[in-house]
């Protein structure tokens, strides 16, 4: 992708950036709406389990993002990240955290659980400012605490609709928030963090996959190259949004990024309602309401801060260069006074300080 130009030329800089961003955001959506479109993946690799395709996921992704990064030649983190059992030890963690993620995500929706879970993923955000409160002790503005209890009435509103806590969404919430936690800890790249966790869940899920075989219950190759194909596939269908993602997150804003990860469980909600036909009674439609108003105060409230943070920057750096003109246009001293001022500055120390003279 090309960078911006630096010919000077102010028109041709602002048009590469403005290219830029519109790649960034065609990037951004397309991502989310990748993700927003699995439902639609997951039920083609049927007959297979939920543990098998997670397996497949795991197995495959590792291989393709190893491919990739071969292709790259991007392996120096490797050596950094060997030398640190810290970040080795949080990436574990995350690998342990997203399998739970990701199998419980292929299982509701195989399982006609698509609206559910597509709940888990608009109750994310309201669950990640739950936990910087508790464990990074961050402080929340009014909104966001607002926001942090429409949200839990409207979990106890689908409690009472569903009547059961709605448990996936709450696990893939919960997980989900975890999991970015934990990256945040690690601050490495995103096809390096996959691959670095899938290479944690390698090995663990080939032995499944050798397991399902030898008790011969391995769809894998059982229903044809077709679907050989498709289940191999997961390793692209995992990588490519986080590529895009990738790609997205160095050309837009991040408030631009927090806007478009709703995109993801909108698609979501639509195909359980609209595709799946899943049911949708009134207390669900209350409890997804409430939810949606938490989230709407969660953006103006984000949208807000971001534009007085951009207004308070502008006006520093527009003071700082007032004060700078203004001392470059202050007229410097001549030789003569250059060299009386240090015994005028050296005998007006001498003096009492007006307080002084007063006492």
């Amino acid at each position: 992708m090309g960078g911006r130009e630096t010919d000077g030329t102010a028109g041709t800089g602002g048009t590469a950036g403005g290219g830029e961003s519109r790649a960034g955001l065609l990037y951004g959506i397309a991502a989310y709406a990748i993700w927003g479109l699995f439902p639609l993946y997951w039920p083609l690799l049927k007959p297979a389990g939920a543990g098998e395709i997670l397996a497949h996921r795991m197995v495959w992704s590792f291989v393709f993002v190893a491919l990739a990064l071969l292709v790259l030649r991007r392996w120096g983190w490797v050596r950094e990240l060997a030398a640190s059992p810290r970040k080795l030890g949080l990436l574990t963690i995350a690998a342990t955290v997203i399998t739970v993620n990701w199998g419980l995500y292929i299982w509701s929706v195989n399982n006609g659980h698509v609206v559910e879970s597509s709940l888990g993923y608009f109750i994310n955000p309201l669950v990640t400012i739950a936990l910087g409160v508790l464990v990074l002790k961050e402080r929340l503005r009014p909104a966001q605490w607002a926001a942090v209890g429409i949200g839990f009435a409207a979990v106890l509103v689908l409690a009472v609709g569903y009547g059961r806590p709605p448990w996936i969404s709450l696990v893939l919430a919960f997980s989900f928030a975890v999991y970015g936690l934990v990256k945040k800890q690690v601050n490495i790249g995103g096809l390096e963090s996959l691959a670095a966790e899938t290479a944690v869940q390698f090995l663990p899920a080939l032995g499944y996959l050798v397991f399902l075989g030898s008790r011969s219950e391995l769809a894998f190759g059982s229903e044809g190259i077709g679907h050989m194909a498709l289940l191999a596939s997961a390793g692209v269908v995992t990588a490519v949004p986080l590529i895009c993602f990738g790609a997205a997150a160095i050309r837009v804003p991040l408030s631009t990024l927090g806007l478009l990860q709703y995109l993801a469980p909108v698609f979501q909600f639509l195909l359980g309602v609209v595709y799946f036909h899943e049911a949708m009674p009134p207390e669900r439609w209350a409890g997804f309401s409430l939810v949606w108003l938490a989230l709407t105060l969660l953006t103006w409230d984000a949208l807000r801060t971001a534009r007085r943070s951009r207004a308070a920057v502008a006006r520093a750096a527009e003071e700082a260069a007032t004060r700078l003109t203004a001392e470059e246009a202050s007229p410097r001293p001549t030789a003569g006074e250059a060299a009386t001022r240090p015994t005028a500055e050296k005998a007006a120390g001498a003096l009492p300080a007006p307080d002084d003279v007063r006492a």
